[in-house]
């Protein structure tokens, strides 16, 4: 397996697949690359490069105490496309990945980077607060915390339905797929899971946003439940400088993994 350093020491997992431009993938809360094999494997096929990491804390990389702010997950991204010498990349970001892929371009002035996708993010700001008047409020964060706290694996399935839209008339996504989903979700550390859900709800992203000088494109379904579409990609979309937002309609939050070809093409139709 190969791992990269971050600035603190830890090892983060990565995969790297293909040949041509150099696409990287940033996953979201505690699930880890292994969700973006679907996407990766079409896009590999098809003469990109396909990298993804699974962030600290989650999958086959160490698991710290702390470090689950976005500023040091965004150090981590930073990390890793330095050490790979990556160069003119395209960013692909799913729910709070897509938080990850903002604070770095922030921090870095968009260093090495020409656009970026953003698939369901949590941007930019979840939380209910005086300015933020129909955002999520705090009392069912911290009702998701005590869950994980008593029973994490009850908690993570709890949440899959609406992650696949499993009472969907149509749902094509087998027992198998969700038991999966359910499994690299559950590799991830219970800190990792508590730390990284308090950092997708409650960091305000919105000035980030607006500092964002590349090429965004927003994908979002209007069926995601976890990061509702008037939340989150309609306010973002109004924040960057040069945004397009493509609605998928009755599509929930985890469409990334349940049709990875239309994915694919709308990658490949903006990159191009």
């Amino acid at each position: 397996m190969s791992f990269i350093k971050a600035e603190d020491g830890t090892n983060l997992f990565y995969k790297d697949w293909g040949k041509g431009q150099a696409i990287l993938f940033v996953h979201g809360w505690c699930i880890n690359s292994d969700s973006w094999e679907y996407v990766m494997n079409d896009l590999a096929r098809k003469n990109y490069r396909c990298i993804a990491y699974d962030q600290r804390g989650c999958g086959r990389s160490d698991q710290p105490w702390d470090g689950y702010d976005f500023k040091t997950l965004a150090s981590d991204l930073a990390r890793v496309i330095n050490e790979l010498k990556l160069d003119d990349i395209i960013l692909v970001g799913h729910s709070m990945g897509c938080g990850v892929i903002s604070q770095y371009l922030a921090d870095n002035n968009d260093a090495k980077t020409k656009r970026a996708i953003l698939i369901g993010g949590t941007i930019p700001f979840l939380l209910k607060t005086d300015n933020n008047e129909d955002g999520i409020d705090e009392i069912y964060l911290d009702q998701a915390i005590a869950f994980m706290q008593k029973d994490r694996p009850a908690y993570v399935r709890s949440i899959v339905g609406g992650f696949f839209d499993l009472s969907a008339e149509n749902c094509k996504v087998t027992n198998d797929f969700t038991e999966w989903g359910i499994s690299i979700t559950l590799q991830a550390s219970m800190q990792a899971s508590i730390e990284m859900l308090r950092t997708g709800v409650k960091t305000d992203l919105r000035e980030v946003l607006k500092t964002i000088n590349i090429p965004v494109l927003l994908l979002h379904g209007t069926k995601d439940e976890s990061c509702p579409m008037e939340l989150t990609a309609k306010k973002a979309q109004k924040l960057f400088k040069h945004c397009q937002l493509k609605i998928y309609e009755d599509q929930p939050h985890g469409m990334y993994m349940m049709d990875a070809e239309r994915i694919s093409a709308d990658i490949i139709a903006f990159v191009s």
